[in-house]
């Protein structure tokens, strides 16, 4: 009866180490690095908010935020914005901060830079 016990304990230790060099030999190469510059980031303004100039930024995945200078002149404001990077389409994108600005949805310091200012 010992003996099954020992047996059946080998085989399971075998079983195991088996499993989990499977496991480690077919790990997933690593995601491109998703590019964090004044100038990618920048390209996600258009439209009605004409970038005048970014005075700081951070980003952490795919999540960004931006504090900048949008508008010229008199009609010049500072804004903060949280952004997205799509993969597929290869650019940031602002997103809604009333949705996406979540503890739950993004990275600390995107949160905390990027919600809580103007």
């Amino acid at each position: 009866m010992k003996m099954w016990r020992l047996v059946i304990a080998v085989l399971v230790v075998i079983a195991l180490g088996a499993l989990s060099f499977r496991t480690t030999s077919k790990s997933a190469s690593p995601a491109p690095p998703v590019p964090c510059t004044t100038s990618t980031l920048g390209q996600a303004f258009g439209g009605q908010l004409h970038l005048s100039s970014i005075q700081n930024y951070g980003c952490e995945g795919a999540w960004a935020y931006v504090w900048a200078t949008v508008g010229t002149g008199e009609h010049a404001i500072g804004v903060t914005e949280v952004l997205s990077y799509s993969v597929t389409r290869g650019r940031w994108s602002l997103v809604s901060r009333l949705t996406d600005c979540k503890a739950s949805i993004l990275p600390h310091v995107i949160y905390r830079q990027g919600c809580f200012s103007n």
